[in-house]
């Protein structure tokens, strides 16, 4: 038995250690305190959601909450931390979607609605782009996603991801406009619903990766069965019918050929990245609608091949879709949880890993994510840029607010964050599509 002064001693170091994990996790939103709105949205806020977190799906209540786009008022800004600064670098633009870096420096921009692509010489240090062009506008529909090919310093190819084709231009360093036509790739993707599609170049530089969006919200499209053998001859949950093809990520080589399904259950995969180091492939993913203001959480992930992420029939795990009970129970343990758990119609879009000593130590190895609004939550969230932080290689699960103030009142925003890129200088690049601009992001020297 320890005597008093041993258990006093063991109590004061018991104390000692809870206040420093109290002090650790002090500011760390969790479980419902991190249901937050756009007025608690600020940058450095952390928040960090399980699967545990999720509440009960409910059927009963769905806000109806669309926002009104404003025009960006006089004088605004997006906030970001101290030390920070954001400069508007390019207004204007109709529809600025998905952002690329080029090896040189150039940016690439899909300008989505208006069927271009757009390109800006960046200059490190100055405010507005050196050079501008359009690199393309035939050959184009809904153009999204931006890859250049091979990897390395003189790319020969910029691939361009339509709402129904994969298309590559030719291309050499410094091309401000494309000198052909657009290549077709791969043609008939399903396009109905949501038709932004991303494509990504493997580390290696052998694969492409290309994702494709559900027709639906939740298949309200698929009634019928699936077709005899269906199970056994196509990927782990996979989809039929009307949804067949979709909700899924597909690699092909470089050619367009080889077609194969990486991963499947992935209601609306908008981004994804090559993380450094790992040659990792990540997805940003938006989920379904219509079953609550906070469920189900939106989330970033890695995406192995034969994975499968729970859409049309569970999500987040186990966690089964009211609204699809019964329908595959085979499926119920075969379900992955995603690595990254963000907050429920927060409109996750894209990201990009930073790799570069520009913003410090603390920032180096971290993802950025942009987040667009969604119209299904009662109190409005998302409408800014977070920053998921890692640990040798490895996501903590938290995320913190990055760039914010996009948000006017509880009814209009003007800015709605889409596109995130790492300029060669360390900047970060970052788009919007409310009020059609781009800003970038710069540190100063610490």
């Amino acid at each position: 038995m320890r005597n008093g002064s041993q258990m006093g001693f063991a109590a004061a170091i018991a104390c000692v250690m809870g206040t420093l994990l109290v002090a650790q996790e002090a500011g760390v939103l969790r479980g419902a305190a991190a249901f937050g709105d756009w007025r608690k949205d600020k940058p450095g806020v952390r928040r960090i959601l399980t699967a545990q977190d999720l509440p009960a799906a409910s059927l009963l209540h769905s806000a109806n909450n669309h926002a009104e786009v404003t025009k960006m008022p006089e004088g605004a800004h997006p906030l970001v931390p101290e030390g920070f600064s954001a400069e508007l670098i390019v207004s204007g633009i109709r529809n600025p979607r998905n952002a690329r870096i080029a090896p040189n420096g150039d940016l690439f921009v899909a300008d989505s609605a208006a069927n271009a692509i757009r390109v800006f010489r960046l200059t490190a240090g100055a405010s507005k782009p050196a050079e501008t062009g359009t690199f393309a506008t035939t050959g184009l529909n809904r153009p999204y996603g931006i890859a250049f090919y091979p990897p390395g310093a003189n790319p020969q190819w910029v691939y361009i991801a339509n709402t129904d084709s994969l298309v590559r231009f030719p291309y050499k360093t410094g091309d401000l406009t494309a000198t052909g036509p657009a290549q077709t790739l791969v043609d008939k993707v399903p396009s109905v619903h949501h038709w932004t599609r991303d494509v990504i170049v493997s580390a290696d530089g052998k694969r492409l990766y290309f994702s494709v969006g559900s027709g639906s919200n939740v298949a309200e499209n698929v009634s019928e069965p699936a077709p005899a053998n269906w199970v056994a001859s196509h990927p782990l949950g996979a989809t039929w019918g009307a949804e067949a093809g979709r909700a899924e990520v597909r690699s092909y080589d470089p050619d367009g050929k080889d077609e194969k399904v990486i991963a499947t259950g992935l209601r609306n995969c908008t981004g994804m990245a090559i993380q450094p180091g790992t040659g990792a492939l990540w997805c940003t993913v938006q989920e379904r609608d219509e079953i609550g203001d906070d469920v189900p959480f939106e989330y970033a992930t890695t995406v192995q091949e034969g994975t499968f992420y729970g859409w049309p029939w569970y999500y987040i795990g186990s966690h089964e879709d009211p609204r699809r009970r019964n329908e595959r129970p085979d499926l119920k343990d075969k379900v992955t949880v995603p690595d990254v758990l963000m907050q429920a119609h927060s409109a996750v879009m894209n990201i990009a890993f930073y790799d570069s000593d520009a913003f410090g130590p603390d920032y180096k190895g971290s993802a950025f994510v942009t987040m667009h609004g969604s119209w299904n939550r009662g109190e409005r969230t998302g409408y800014k840029v977070v920053r998921l932080p890692f640990v040798n290689g490895k996501p903590t699960g938290e995320y913190e607010d990055f760039m914010t103030g996009f948000v006017v009142s509880a009814r209009q925003v003007w800015g709605r964050p889409v596109g995130v890129a790492v300029a060669k200088d360390g900047s970060l690049i970052v788009t919007e599509d409310g009020s059609g601009t781009i800003w970038r992001v710069t540190r100063a020297a610490h």
